[in-house]
């Protein structure tokens, strides 16, 4: 089974990130809505991309044993990460939301992060990052990344957006 496990490397003291991680998570303890916080990754890589999400979750859902995502959303995912010594399983789904990975640690303790497509404005992403992480959000991930929102405008409700495509019209 090791041809499905992929080393990760620590980050080295040495290697310094030159990329801050753009994350953003609502105050422990929201309970409110889909997702607990948005994440804004530089690639489609999840292998690459997780050694610096991992390290900063930690934290909230203690040692992380498993990961979900789309099985369309992201590049060839192996079954298995070693991070830091421990191995998260890599679980690929159809059914799940493309927009969204699951992180999942020890007691059941789980984290739903929104994904905002790593080739997004800078602008819309920081709007997109900050609303998902308010406490009170419980925007559904569709809505949070619904085309046309104007960056510090007003956002349409998902509702409008759907009637409009089936053919109605707002005037």
């Amino acid at each position: 089974m090791s041809s499905s496990t992929t080393l990760v490397p620590p980050p080295a003291a040495a290697e310094p990130s030159h990329h801050t991680l753009r994350l953003r998570l609502k105050p422990k303890g929201s309970l409110a809505g889909y997702v607990d916080g948005a994440w804004w990754p530089r690639s489609r890589d999840l292998a690459a991309e997780l050694p610096a999400l991992l390290a900063v979750l930690a934290i909230r859902p203690g040692t992380i044993e498993r990961i979900t995502y789309n099985l369309t959303t992201w590049t060839s995912v192996p079954r298995r990460l070693l991070i830091e010594g421990s191995a998260v399983r890599m679980e690929g789904f159809r059914s799940q939301p493309p927009c969204t990975v699951t992180v999942a640690g020890q007691g059941r303790q789980r984290l739903t992060l929104l994904i905002l497509p790593p080739d997004m404005p800078e602008a819309a992403a920081h709007e997109i990052l900050m609303r998902a992480a308010r406490r009170d959000n419980a925007d559904s991930p569709d809505t949070l990344l619904a085309p046309g929102r104007a960056v510090g405008g007003e956002f349409s409700d998902g509702a409008t957006e759907r009637w409009e495509v089936d053919g109605g019209r707002v005037r």
